[in-house]
């Protein structure tokens, strides 16, 4: 992974068609103060941020797709319409930025700042995936690829991250079957615990459900809202 500099980020921006020869993915930039640099539609693919500031930075339309950011300050910085897909912002700082249209699927926000962020109807994966009332249908698939229909019930906690994937903190389980449900099971086995069994009729709960929305890998009961996305899992 190349180092990439501050002097080559700057002569990056002189112009426009400097701007959009510039291609900076799988880069590595370390200690340098990019606050207040006009960076709009930069492609930072992959790249690593290790101690950078990025304040009051002009991000729009950007790519940080799969770019490692985690603990970068981005504090009132313009991330319109910017590429945050798989971007890890593991305790970094986006308070008070404006992300309207900012494409959020799968970016890593575990103990994020988001504080006063500017959203809209064209941000994508940063509400809940889930609906947040009422009862809802979920789908898990466990081992043996038999696939377990569940009744999410009104007073369950529920929440989802950046993916389809959802968590809940008991359901009733409605149903097993194989994927073309043409077997009917009575029981099956989580995938990540084989002590956890989802038996048909029977409730399941998890009593230290984790209430953090942005975790995704931690516990409750993991489930999606089709039939397709559980068994593409």
């Amino acid at each position: 992974m190349r180092i990439l500099t501050k002097a080559e980020i700057c002569r990056a921006i002189v112009s426009e068609e400097a701007r959009k020869q510039a291609d900076f993915s799988d880069a590595c930039i370390q200690d340098v103060d990019l606050s207040g640099l006009d960076l709009h539609g930069l492609n930072f693919e992959k790249s690593t941020f290790e101690r950078v500031c990025l304040e009051h930075t002009n991000l729009a339309g950007v790519c940080l797709e799969n770019a490692l950011l985690d603990g970068i300050c981005l504090r009132e910085s313009n991330l319109r319409q910017a590429n945050l897909r798989g971007t890890c912002l593991r305790e970094a700082s986006l308070e008070g930025c404006d992300c309207r249209g900012v494409d959020f699927y799968a970016a890593v926000l575990e103990h994020t700042n988001l504080t006063d962020i500017q959203t809209d109807e064209m941000t994508k994966w940063f509400r809940m995936h889930c609906p947040a009332t009422g009862p809802i249908l979920g789908y898990k698939k466990c081992v043996g690829d038999r696939l377990v229909q569940l009744l999410i019930p009104a007073d369950a906690k529920r929440t989802s991250a950046t993916r389809p994937s959802c968590r809940a903190s008991k359901a009733k389980v409605l149903s097993i079957w194989n994927f073309d449900a043409t077997v009917s099971y009575e029981e099956a086995w989580s995938l990540v615990d084989d002590n956890f069994v989802y038996r048909k009729g029977q409730w399941v709960e998890v009593a230290n459900f984790n209430e953090d929305r942005w975790f995704d890998s931690t516990t409750g009961i993991h489930f999606w809202l089709t039939r397709e996305e559980a068994i593409g899992y």
